[in-house]
């Protein structure tokens, strides 16, 4: 096959596969608002619905880098290397928060 061809078969499968893949999403919303109707329910009154959300408190500690102030850390996951390197003896950060 030419490189055309394959490009042109690349787009064909393109194609099917987005095709099927809308068509499951159909079936399976189908599927849905039957079991929906079968319980007393409208699909979209059931899709609405938000379970209770945890919300993460908001850090309120920025660290800057010290050479970079646009490069930051808000004290959540791993410490960036650029943080440990600026830790003096104690283990105490040589850059101010904020």
């Amino acid at each position: 096959m030419s490189l055309a061809e394959l490009r042109d078969l690349a787009k064909a499968v393109d194609k099917a596969i987005t095709h099927c893949e809308v068509r499951q999403k159909a079936e399976a919303r189908n599927k849905f608002a039957i079991l929906a109707h079968e319980l007393g329910y409208t699909f979209d009154e059931l899709a609405a619905e938000e379970g209770p959300k945890s919300k993460r408190a908001t850090s309120t500690t920025i660290n800057k880098h010290p050479e970079s102030p646009t490069i930051t850390w808000s004290s959540r996951g791993h410490k960036p290397a650029w943080y440990t390197a600026h830790l003096d003896a104690d283990g105490k950060p040589k850059i101010l928060p904020g």
